[in-house]
């Protein structure tokens, strides 16, 4: 198993090679034409490139391969996070139908519950599947929706990953541990050609195989030293921010009548808080450290009692709807 400082290798080395691939697929980007045009619902006024999220699994899967002894749950995890990946990248070149990544999204999700990806063994089998699945979706779909402004998913991605490092490190789940490091460098090595301005986007490459691996992530977390009564609330908390973008979206969409999944438009938290600000750049930096507040909000309920844990989680809830409501009916959308 790796050691902590295996573990900052993992990090240091996928983060290399993910630097290296983006460089590399950035130059077949701008060569071939694989540009992403300026369009009114997003931020960026130039052509910029497309297939980012090559690089992002390229660092992910060489750090796994090269750390991590080889066996059936490495090699089910490496195949299902690469047909998330796939998923992805076709859809970048040929636009998938919404409704066919949700039910590839579900199969992925059965498929991580077949792998021994589970949320609670004491529950029954099929709300144990059920959760899994309604988890893998919904986070899935969290950062692909994140992805909208320059920095901001492979950021907050390397933040929720970074604290999911911590805590498999201080559980001695050296494996998990691999793989959230391994999540950290692939998106830090990417990050440095997406920081605005952006000279590569992630794509759906991306943002489907990091919200998919972060949702597997989250599920393989376990805290002997805790009841899972109350650490369930662990990586819902560390991945607060994209989800509460997600409620958000959802609930702006629907009270205009609009398709939550389907729609474009500047109504994300991100936008908003660009309108507030009058800065995309320190809108960006606003949500990392919403997300780093989330993270150490989930470092306290690791060692909370019931009683705390949910008083803190009720605390969090209300801010959260309190923020939607501002958000929403205060600062508004373009």
């Amino acid at each position: 198993m790796p050691s902590g400082v295996q573990l900052a290798l993992v990090v240091a080395q996928t983060f290399g090679v993910a630097a290296i691939a983006t460089w590399l697929i950035r130059g077949a980007a701008r060569q071939r034409g694989w540009l992403a045009p300026p369009r009114p619902d997003r931020w960026h006024r130039e052509p910029t490139a497309l297939y980012g999220g090559v690089g992002i699994f390229a660092g992910f899967a060489v750090g796994l391969l090269w750390h991590v002894p080889w066996s059936p749950f490495m090699a089910a995890l490496l195949v299902l996070t690469g047909a998330m990946f796939v998923t992805g990248l076709v859809d970048d070149a040929t636009d998938i139908r919404p409704q066919t990544k949700i039910v590839l999204q579900l199969v992925g999700g059965l498929l991580l519950y077949a792998a021994d990806f589970h949320f609670n063994s004491a529950f029954a089998w099929w709300l144990d599947m059920g959760i899994v699945v309604f988890w893998v979706v919904a986070i899935t779909n969290a950062m692909n929706l994140l992805d909208n402004m320059d920095g901001l998913s492979a950021g907050v991605a390397a933040i929720a990953a970074l604290f999911f490092l911590l805590f498999a490190a201080i559980s001695k789940q050296y494996l998990v541990g691999a793989l959230a490091a391994a999540l950290v460098g692939a998106c830090v090595g990417f990050l440095f050609y997406n920081l605005n301005p952006a000279s590569i986007f992630m794509g759906d490459t991306g943002s489907l195989f990091l919200g998919f691996t972060l949702a597997a992530v989250g599920i393989k977390l376990r805290f002997p030293d805790n009841s899972a009564f109350v650490t369930w609330m662990v990586p819902v908390l560390a991945l607060g921010l994209p989800i509460l973008d997600t409620t958000l979206v959802v609930i702006s969409r629907l009270r205009r009548g609009k398709n939550p999944l389907t729609t474009p438009g500047k109504d994300h938290i991100s936008h908003r808080l660009a309108r507030v600000t009058g800065s995309r750049r320190e809108a960006v930096l606003m949500c990392y450290l919403i997300g780093g507040i989330f993270g150490m909000i989930s470092i306290f309920i690791t060692t909370a009692t019931v009683v705390e844990g949910y008083l803190v989680g009720l605390a969090v809830a209300g801010i959260a709807a309190y923020a939607i409501w501002w958000l929403e009916t205060k600062v508004g959308y373009e």
